[in-house]
């Protein structure tokens, strides 16, 4: 009923037809937008049920056989495997780094404060194929190419904006006579931040960590750059069968993408509801 009221709210008795007609006018827009965003994505859960070895529209039957190739197969496995291994630990790294930048950015003013806050977001902002090759050039002479170690720490540095920002605006309700009152009782510094001020930005570093999750688990234009056989994730794989071989697996995974995505900002959505 809630829900109903706020998409159908009472017009003020002030409210001329004109009025009206403008109010529906501009939701039916609003929807007509997001249908065109949203169907070119959705088209493709279809597909990926499929028995023909093409994508295309109509649909001759349907099958699960491209689920059954993409688990049965061992490349997608070894990329999924390599997903799984490389944005969990970005993730950790970005959440460390990003929560620790926007704990010390809150607490102090000091001078070239907006110019430190403009590199520590400058992943966000620079293009990622400059990144790429950037990384490449200063990472391959240190023998971090082809390798986990160097796909972690820049998929780390592109999701450590994220955490930084959703932090900071976390950050900007916080009641600081906390922290006092801890430390004046005899709390360590460390203990204090662990039982005062993280439980109050949990939400903030909880949603920063799954934008860095996302970040990390869709990017390929640096996976392209630095990984090697055995380090192809998810979405290299995805671009190497686009390239070279377009099959239907390719929409079995993107379907399980989208459910996994969809997952994500459902529960980005719930922990903001905690945080109001």
């Amino acid at each position: 009923m809630n829900t109903l009221q706020r998409w159908l709210p009472e017009f003020p008795a002030y409210a001329t037809p004109l009025d009206k007609l403008g109010w529906w006018a501009l939701r039916l827009a609003c929807i007509g937008v997001l249908l065109f965003l949203l169907l070119p994505i959705l088209v493709i859960i279809p597909l990926s049920f499929s028995n023909s070895s093409f994508l295309a529209y109509p649909i001759p039957g349907w099958s699960l056989r491209w689920y059954e190739n993409l688990f049965g197969s061992p490349e997608w496995i070894r990329a999924a495997k390599n997903s799984f291994i490389v944005a969990p630990a970005a993730t950790l790294i970005a959440t460390a780094l990003g929560t620790m930048a926007a704990v010390g950015l809150a607490r102090t003013d000091f001078p070239f404060k907006g110019t430190l806050m403009s590199l520590l977001i400058a992943p966000m902002v620079v293009p990622i194929i400059v990144v790429g090759v950037s990384t490449y050039l200063f990472f391959a002479p240190l023998g971090l190419a082809d390798s986990y170690l160097g796909l972690v720490i820049v998929h780390a540095a592109l999701g450590a904006p994220f955490v930084l920002t959703t932090v900071l605006a976390t950050l900007q309700g916080f009641n600081h006579n906390l922290v006092r009152a801890s430390l004046s009782c005899g709390e360590s510094p460390l203990n204090t931040f662990f039982r005062v001020t993280l439980p109050v930005i949990a939400p903030g570093v909880v949603s920063g960590a799954l934008f860095a999750f996302a970040t990390s688990f869709d990017e390929v234009v640096v996976t392209l750059f630095l990984a090697g056989p055995d380090q192809v994730t998810l979405p290299r794989q995805m671009f190497t069968g686009i390239r070279e071989n377009i099959t239907p697996t390719i929409a079995a995974v993107a379907t399980l993408l989208i459910i996994f995505t969809t997952a994500l900002l459902l529960a980005l959505e719930w922990l903001r509801g905690r945080r109001r």
